[in-house]
């Protein structure tokens, strides 16, 4: 299960990623897609539609990044409690503890 939250933790650092690069190769509003390119203004990667279809990625990879936020965070929280009688040994307090 550990395994397992690793993984999804490797997936949410990759996620982190994309949403950074989908945020920054936005288009400014002086510019447009194709100069970071290295093209012209007037080109665009994916189209007519390249500020629309770049919103719509971002928006959807923002809402796998609260979603799976939220997963990790809960996951964590379920992971640090602890039951209390797992804290005591089998045996009873080691005899250090009895002193104090």
């Amino acid at each position: 299960m550990i395994a397992f939250f690793y993984i999804l933790l490797g997936l949410f650092m990759l996620l982190c990623v994309m949403l950074s690069f989908a945020i920054l190769i936005q288009e400014a509003k002086s510019m447009g897609l194709g100069a970071s390119f290295g093209g012209d203004s007037g080109d665009s990667l994916f189209g007519t539609s390249t500020a629309e279809v770049l919103k719509r990625f971002t928006a959807y990879l923002s809402g796998f990044f609260l979603l799976s936020c939220l997963v990790l965070s809960l996951w964590c929280a379920a992971l640090g409690r602890s039951n209390p009688s797992d804290l005591i040994p089998p045996n009873g307090p080691s005899p250090i503890e009895e002193e104090y």
